[in-house]
């Protein structure tokens, strides 16, 4: 017979476990856990797992009105499929020559705020996230004067290609919204990865990065505006990286943080 938790521990329990989605204070049974516990992994490792397999693509994941208002187009890395994907993340980090020509053909360059869309590691992220952050990027920024690019996808993207980006539009700062690698808290957390002038041969030295955009880490609202203020940063001191260190006002919720890329 398992011992009966005093009432007061099961209300710090209750507590705990309601301001984190980290598994505290779960209980166990002998020394594994409860059942209940492990069907609830198994259940969120098996969605980590659909996210990252699942193939994003523009035409039949995104609602057409989505599409047709920004004028959205898809592009692809060296990537052919996404088991290579998964296997070569070096082929990720580069354009496909036709998708160079498509670029360069429908954005134009030199922009203040360029927005990239990448499914990444997490299609859901994207999904759940980019239709509604998006839109209030562009808002943002153009409330402050700037030019905004053309938004498109890549598909198969990694974090590198960026570079590859930024030398063919030559945009001032490079905002890339691209779906995080699952855990068992979530699969729909998205990341905004931000460069200044991003060209070959950087490193994560050179990029910023705002990450845990989801429901139940950083909000849509909030992650726009810290967004928007870590580009006025990166534009005022012509940097981006390690040398720039997000300020953040006391309107935003002070929980989460961005940090520089290891």
């Amino acid at each position: 017979m398992l011992p009966i938790e005093p009432e007061s521990s099961r209300s710090l329990s209750a507590d705990i476990r309601s301001n984190t989605p980290a598994r505290l204070m779960i209980g166990r049974a002998g020394a594994a856990y409860r059942t209940s516990t492990q069907l609830s992994l198994r259940e969120d490792h098996a969605t980590a797992v659909d996210a990252v397999q699942r193939d994003l693509q523009l035409s039949t994941d995104f609602e057409p009105a989505f599409i047709e208002k920004w004028k959205l187009f898809e592009t692809q890395t060296l990537v052919t499929n996404k088991r290579e994907y998964l296997l070569r993340p070096d082929l990720g980090r580069k354009l496909s020559e036709d998708s160079k020509n498509i670029i360069v053909e429908k954005c134009p360059s030199q922009c203040d705020l360029q927005i990239v869309i990448a499914d990444g590691l997490s299609a859901l992220a994207v999904l759940h996230q980019v239709p509604q952050l998006l839109p209030k990027l562009v808002e943002l920024g153009e409330q402050l004067g700037w030019t905004i690019g053309q938004p498109f996808m890549v598909r198969f993207a990694r974090v590198g290609v960026m570079n590859d980006i930024g030398e063919l539009l030559q945009s001032r700062v490079l905002v890339m919204l691209v779906g995080e690698r699952p855990g068992l808290a979530t699969a729909e957390s998205l990341s905004a990865y931000m460069a200044y002038r991003p060209q070959p041969g950087d490193t994560d030295a050179r990029r910023n990065l705002i990450s845990n955009i989801h429901s139940g880490g950083v909000l849509i609202e909030e992650a726009a505006q810290r967004i928007i203020n870590l580009a006025k940063q990166m534009l005022e001191h012509s940097s981006s990286g390690v040398t720039i260190k997000e300020i953040l006002t006391p309107n935003l919720d002070n929980r989460t943080q961005h940090g520089n890329l290891s």
